[in-house]
């Protein structure tokens, strides 16, 4: 997608934006995707333990051959009782496996930006401050996305836990950053003393508490305890910290 020279935030080195949009835009350098409930962090929790992780943007029958076509097992399978996108579901995963995580938000950022020409990398709170590290010693511009989540009518909701984790990534890259970065990242530094608070009380984390699975919610807004940088090659996810 052409982007507008006025909304490009081309003239810096490290820059954000929001959404499906603005990840098919980012053609060079690196493209970290945020989608901390809860895409991204189950990435983090599965390439963690040394799992090839394959994003798949669609949740229905084309994800099983797809997971068949690449020898992997296929989160959220139906009637499985298997992995699914909680990432603590993941935790015991074996090294050396595989597996296609779908997700309509964050592995649609993620294939989007690849496609486009972009290194991509997941990020969340977990490793954000690895993952910054890393993106700042790569040539070339940094853009963070926040993938957001989704009305009903397929329209972007902007997220707080995605602001909130696009911030974190940011605030560990040192470059000139755009005035769009530097406001996640100040929002970022206004709640990083209650970030367990934050991520319960916002929209998505009463959604997920809702359907039982609070203790994603509570594993995912733990902050800096990963150093797993999950960087997609060929198709999958794997951790560039091991490499």
């Amino acid at each position: 997608m052409r982007v507008a020279g006025w909304a490009s935030q081309d003239q810096y080195d490290v820059r954000f934006d929001w959404g499906p949009l603005a990840a098919s835009a980012v053609t060079t350098g690196v493209c970290v995707v945020v989608d901390v409930l809860r895409f991204t962090t189950a990435v983090e929790a599965a390439v963690g333990r040394g799992v090839i992780v394959y994003p798949y943007r669609w949740r229905d029958a084309t994800a099983g051959a797809f997971a068949a076509s690449v020898d992997a097992r296929l989160a959220d399978a139906p009637d499985s009782t298997g992995p699914s996108l909680s990432p603590v579901s993941l935790r015991q995963l074996e090294a050396g496996s595989a597996l296609v995580l779908p997700s309509p938000n964050g592995s649609t950022c993620a294939r989007l930006a690849a496609d486009a020409g972009a290194t991509v990398v997941a990020g969340c709170l977990r490793n954000a401050a690895a993952v910054g590290a890393w993106a700042a010693r790569v040539d070339g511009p940094v853009t963070v996305i926040a993938c957001g989540e989704k009305w009903p009518d397929g329209s972007l909701r902007p997220s707080l836990e995605d602001l909130l984790g696009a911030g974190a990534v940011l605030a560990a890259i040192s470059g000139v950053a755009s005035p769009e970065a530097r406001a996640a990242t100040a929002v970022f530094h206004d709640a990083a003393g209650r970030l367990p608070q934050a991520l319960s009380d916002c929209a998505s984390g009463r959604e997920l508490d809702s359907k039982g699975w609070r203790v994603d919610v509570e594993y995912a807004a733990q902050l800096n305890v990963s150093s797993t940088v999950p960087v997609l090659r060929r198709g999958a996810f794997s951790d560039d910290a091991r490499s």
